[in-house]
């Protein structure tokens, strides 16, 4: 070989030996910046590597009825996750977890496509679902253990319980409204895996260890009954089918403390699926939708005058043969009477006799009466979403108003504020603060806490609550507008409504009507104060045919499961409950 061939390779070696001299120098200054500067930064991406944060949830707390059967509980169930970076061929997992799990195959497959390190595939699935897709042996899925809300009686009492979501929330009814104290502790952790992907490690973050009791939430006990609660929803179905009504509400409640035994609605829905179902089902009516009561409210109106000495039982007014004019306006009876005494006004359910009690009593006292039981404001009960009602100020009625409001239109009330004030009647004139949960416990059974009895106010006199109720049996008795609501064997007693509804135009309505019957027995020692309401009835739209049988039913069933003996004799009242052609 030629010199200068040979001084051409070493020329060639040399350039070469320099540029990979240079290309090490480079990669070595890298590393020992990485190493010092960025140790840190490195950590923490080897870090995130084989760590992952996740939250868990403690055990949502039982809600029990009045007699400890459950109404809701938590049950243990597995969700399945993915970790898409450990996962081989994405497409085939997609295609199977797909398959076995009924998921959009295009949305999966773009959900393991993801760049997180975790993802959600499906939350809460059934065992069978856990058992197939552990069959599939894909890598990267994970099944993470949490909590599922059931609801053992589907939809008894649902609009009461309410639901939580698929993050163990409430969304509606008692759920909601003690969701701080039914849902366990908030406890993060992280998960530590190897390359697998298996998991060989837990680091808690939380404060509380998932197996403690401190993690878990609390238990509620209602006032509600579920054999009562039963009882009053199927007679409540019935009742709304049977005069082709839209819907129907109705309530038990204890007058001597307020407790809540039972609260219907119809139609219901089953909370365990609660998505299938129109939102407008969810809500507890019976505390968020106010109405005009009609009828119900000449119970307050004749109590407003009683009270003060303005009336008396015997005193009389001309009801004006059916017909009475009050400037443009005419109110109507559905009969021409002519003098009729305050009990009398009561029991035929006299419009005009009402509006005269009023103009007697003046609009300030009847309005002040009205507020002392309760109307205009909410009664406090511990449920989500409750309506004030509608109670102008008297100043702004004018006559007319004075009169209309004094025989239950122009004023407009909740299902519970009613029998909250009806229930002042017999409860000799006390009025109390309606309440749902009774009591509060911890994991172990213990009692937290304990809601009594609380009284509100006295609104009437114990004498005035005994006339009261006199009347208010002779509506159920004999010729009364509400004869198909007597029950045999006890002393009952309960007044009709029938309110004619506004329609789209602002008007009242001739074809749309609230129907209702609200009574107490047994009459002379109450041991359950009964609401009925049924809206739009297409059959026949007066209380005391559409409301007030099943009131009847729901009471005899009631006092039948309460044990309470038939303290009065069957007589001729019966032949009369059956003919008699009750309005109201």
């Amino acid at each position: 070989m030629k010199p200068n061939g040979q001084k051409n390779i070493r020329l060639r070696i040399l350039i070469i030996g320099y540029i990979l001299g240079l290309f090490l120098i480079v990669i070595g200054v890298r590393a020992f910046y990485i190493q010092v500067f960025c140790d840190t930064w490195l950590s923490q991406r080897a870090a995130n590597e084989y760590k992952k944060s996740l939250v868990s949830y403690g055990k949502r707390g039982t809600i029990f009825d009045a007699n400890h059967r459950e109404l809701a509980v938590s049950l243990e169930v597995k969700s399945i996750a993915a970790y898409p970076c450990l996962i081989e061929d994405k497409y085939l997992a997609a295609k199977a977890l797909s398959t076995t799990l009924k998921l959009n195959r295009k949305t999966l497959t773009k959900t393991l496509d993801s760049k997180k390190s975790f993802v959600w595939i499906k939350r809460k699935v059934s065992p069978q679902e856990v058992l197939k897709v552990k069959a599939l042996k894909l890598s990267g899925i994970g099944f993470i253990p949490e909590y599922n809300r059931f609801y053992p009686n589907k939809s008894l009492a649902a609009q009461i319980i309410g639901f939580s979501g698929t993050d163990g929330h409430g969304l509606e009814g008692i759920e909601f409204y003690y969701d701080n104290l039914l849902k366990g502790i908030t406890n993060r952790f992280t998960v530590l895996k190897d390359a697998s992907g298996k998991k060989f490690a837990r680091e808690a973050t939380g404060n509380k260890e998932t197996n403690s009791p401190a993690f878990n939430g609390n238990n509620l006990i209602l006032t509600i009954d579920s054999a009562i609660q039963y009882i009053t929803e199927q007679e409540l179905k019935k009742a709304v089918n049977s005069c082709s009504g839209k819907t129907g509400i109705a309530i038990v409640m204890s007058p001597e403390t307020g407790a809540i035994l039972a609260m219907a609605h119809f139609p219901s829905f089953n909370p365990n699926a609660f998505g299938k179902f129109n939102k407008e089902l969810w809500r507890n009516r019976a505390i968020t939708d106010p109405f005009e009561p009609g009828s119900t409210m000449k119970i307050f109106t004749v109590a407003g005058a009683i009270e003060p000495g303005i009336c008396t039982s015997d005193s009389i007014f001309y009801c004006e043969n059916g017909a009475y004019a009050i400037g443009k306006n005419i109110i109507n009876d559905t009969h021409k009477y002519g003098w009729l005494s305050l009990q009398h006004i009561i029991k035929y359910s006299s419009n005009i006799g009402t509006v005269k009690i009023s103009e007697k009593m003046g609009r300030k006292t009847l309005y002040n009466n009205l507020l002392s039981f309760g109307f205009g404001s909410k009664t406090g009960i511990d449920c989500p979403g409750e309506t004030t009602g509608h109670l102008s100020h008297f100043k702004r009625w004018s006559k007319i108003d004075t009169g209309t409001i004094a025989f239950g239109q122009g004023i407009s009330v909740s299902p519970i504020q009613l029998i909250t004030a009806v229930s002042a009647i017999a409860n000799k004139g006390v009025l109390m603060k309606p309440y749902i949960v009774q009591a509060i416990t911890d994991q172990n059974g213990s009692v937290i806490k304990n809601h009594h009895p609380e009284k509100t106010a006295k609104v009437i006199s114990k004498k005035t609550s005994r006339i009261i109720t006199k009347m208010l049996e002779s509506v159920v008795n004999n010729d009364g507008t509400g004869t198909k609501a007597h029950l045999e064997g006890y002393s009952t007693c309960g007044k009709t409504g029938t309110a004619q509804k506004i329609d789209n135009t602002g008007r009242y309505s001739k074809k749309k009507y609230t129907s209702s019957f609200i009574g107490f027995v047994p009459s002379d020692k109450p041991e359950a104060v009964i609401l009925v309401v049924i809206d739009e009835p297409k059959k026949s739209y007066y209380g005391g045919i559409v409301a007030a049988p099943a009131f009847r039913k729901i009471a005899h069933k009631t006092l039948d499961y309460m044990n309470i003996t038939p303290t009065t004799k069957v007589n001729g009242n019966l032949v009369v409950y059956k003919q008699a052609e009750a309005k109201g």
